[in-house]
């Protein structure tokens, strides 16, 4: 099992149309054959000392596959993607990936 920590940085005012591209998305992606959680987050403020700075144009997709064949084959191309990156992509401004296993 894989986790997958996903933080896909926005332009400016674009956080709530990108969100509701997103959660169209959810389903088909929950769906996927290996996919065990894909859930959209945003940050939230805690008072936490050691917490970042608040990112409001970030949107943090917390994922978990059962491998990275699993993950590997949801970057492939599938056509529910396809169709979300063409509906998202002048409303995302960066993207990174971070992948993890257990300890």
């Amino acid at each position: 099992m894989i986790r997958v920590i996903a933080c896909i940085e926005l332009k400016p005012g674009q956080r709530p149309a990108f969100l509701a591209a997103l959660h169209a998305n959810v389903p088909h992606v929950l769906a996927e054959p290996g996919c065990c959680d894909y859930t959209p987050m945003i940050d939230t403020p805690s008072g936490l000392p050691p917490q970042i700075p608040l990112r409001p144009e970030t949107v943090t997709i917390v994922e978990t596959w059962d491998s990275l064949d699993a993950l590997r084959k949801h970057l492939s191309g599938l056509p529910h993607m396809l169709r979300y990156k063409e509906a998202t992509r002048d409303m995302v401004a960066g993207m990174t990936l971070q992948v993890l296993q257990p300890a």
